[in-house]
């Protein structure tokens, strides 16, 4: 049997207490304690010292400092901060903002995160540097020249293209659209909407007979209905100025259809009506869309006396002489200064009666007819109207089989027209002798700066001298801007109440 042991407690040994010090008697007095001090002295005398519990002094110090061992008054934050952080984290709830001093609104707007709801910073936030951090999560190219050098008119434009490139008729909620026109008709310009989703479609029942696999485009319209129609978005979009439409379908792939890539007759009588009640649109682009004659002649007629269109571009298109009448029209009567009718149908009939509209045209600078078929008997008309047309500066025929006959006449254009800058007569068919012609005709001219004469048949060493006479044109329209500049330099810092002469 094991006998049970207890612990033995040892009392303390002299040494391990330390007695304060008595205090020293001045010299030459007796201290009353006699040998009492004397034994005391001994004992001291044998003790050896030790240094104070650090254990103690350590609790008596966490009594006064905090238990982080990196807390610091210099990392308190600020009470602004602090408001700053709560006024970010409810924005979405309470957006304050504008009570703000200017330095705490920067520091919030540099603190917002770009999925707050457009309904609450549509209106409210008019910081470029939000945008611009709103643009560039949602996109990986951002052209914001493109858009006035403007982020949040760039975030608003591209994001309402967006939401009409993915609308599916009869499927979509129109209000997904609509209701996003009270947050963006201040900063919408310009819409440029790259494909239209026609309406899902069932597959239809089998026909008894024989069946082809080859349908005619207007058989695949009859089982198509329309497309978004644009009349009561544009109408509330007060400051568009450019409307540029493809009806096409982009990646379809696989699965393409003929009537993926139709424009029909309803849609163009509503975008006819679009067009013509927006009165601030200055710029109408209908390309890819397979607009024929009718079609065009319908879009054509609702812009007759429009107050502000100038820019007017239906190419890649099925358009003939017809349409090409009407838009030779529509130079009589509008302010057009821009018309692009390249990669279409148009031919010598269609050409004339743009001619004759030239002829008396004060205002059309740009004209551009490449990829068309009019041939000599167009392109002739046309160099003959240019010899009383006074403003139009840009004419482009490229790929229009034009030959000698018409570069004779262009040759005579030169010598006498002083508007034109550039002439694009390249892919036809000028030849040697139409080549030394033109050449004749660029020895008088002095303002031409551009003539595109590639794979026309032109010989080398015309091409050189025209190229040269060129840049001598260049030269001398640089050297006129500088003496314009520093004539009108002198004129624009005088003196108001002493003015020349």
């Amino acid at each position: 049997m094991q006998e049970s042991r207890t612990p033995s407690v040892s009392a303390p040994s002299p040494s391990a207490v330390s007695m304060p010090e008595k205090p020293s008697t001045p010299t030459g007095q007796t201290s009353s304690l006699g040998g009492r001090s004397s034994r005391l002295s001994g004992l001291q005398s044998q003790a050896t010292p030790k240094a104070p519990n650090s254990s103690a002094k350590t609790r008596w110090m966490r009594r006064i400092i905090a238990e982080d061992e990196e807390w610091s008054l210099a990392i308190v934050p600020l009470l602004s901060e602090l408001c700053i952080q709560h006024i970010v984290k409810n924005f979405q709830n309470n957006p304050l903002l504008k009570q703000l001093l200017p330095k705490h609104q920067q520091k919030v707007l540099n603190l917002l995160s770009p999925d707050l709801p457009l309904v609450v910073t549509a209106n409210l936030i008019e910081d470029e540097n939000y945008w611009r951090r709103c643009c560039m999560k949602r996109w990986q190219v951002c052209h914001v020249a493109m858009h006035g050098n403007s982020w949040k008119r760039m975030f608003f434009e591209r994001h309402l293209e967006n939401l009409l490139e993915h609308f599916i008729p009869n499927s979509t909620d129109p209000a997904v659209i609509l209701d996003l026109l009270p947050l963006c008709r201040n900063y919408v310009r310009k819409l440029c909407v790259h494909q239209f989703l026609p309406p899902v479609q069932l597959p239809p029942p089998p026909r008894s007979g024989d069946q082809s696999d080859s349908g005619s485009e207007g058989d695949m319209e009859e089982l198509v209905t329309d497309h978004y129609p644009l009349g009561n978005l544009v109408a509330g979009l007060s400051h568009l100025e450019e409307l540029d439409l493809v009806y096409a379908v982009k990646d379809c792939g696989m699965n393409f259809e003929w009537n993926l890539f139709l424009f029909t007759y309803r849609d163009c009588h509503s975008l006819a009506a679009t067009i013509k009640a927006c009165h601030t649109l200055k710029i109408f682009k209908l390309t890819r869309s397979k607009v024929d004659d009718d079609k065009s002649r319908i879009l054509i007629r609702s812009l007759l006396d429009h107050p502000a269109i100038e820019e007017l571009d239906l190419s890649h298109n099925l358009i003939g002489d017809r349409g090409a009448r009407a838009a030779a029209k529509l130079l009589s009567h509008s302010r057009l200064r821009v018309l692009n009718l390249a990669n279409n149908q148009v031919r010598a009939s269609g050409a004339q009666s743009l001619a004759h509209a030239l002829a008396h045209n004060a205002t059309l600078v740009s004209l551009n007819l490449r990829l068309n078929c009019i041939e000599d008997e167009g392109g002739q008309a046309l160099a003959h109207a240019l010899q009383t047309n006074k403003c139009l500066t840009t004419l482009h025929l490229g790929g229009n089989e034009l030959s000698e006959p018409t570069a004779s006449i262009f040759s005579q254009v030169l010598s006498i027209n002083t508007t034109l800058t550039s002439i694009n007569l390249s892919c036809n068919h000028i030849g040697l002798d139409g080549g030394k012609q033109l050449l004749d005709g660029m020895s008088d001219n002095r303002t031409l700066l551009e003539f595109d004469l590639r794979l026309s048949d032109v010989a080398q060493e015309s091409e050189y001298l025209i190229s040269q006479a060129l840049s001598v044109n260049r030269e001398a329209a640089r050297q006129r801007a500088l003496n314009a500049s520093h004539f009108m330099s002198p004129i624009m810092t005088q003196d108001p109440e002493n003015p020349v002469g």
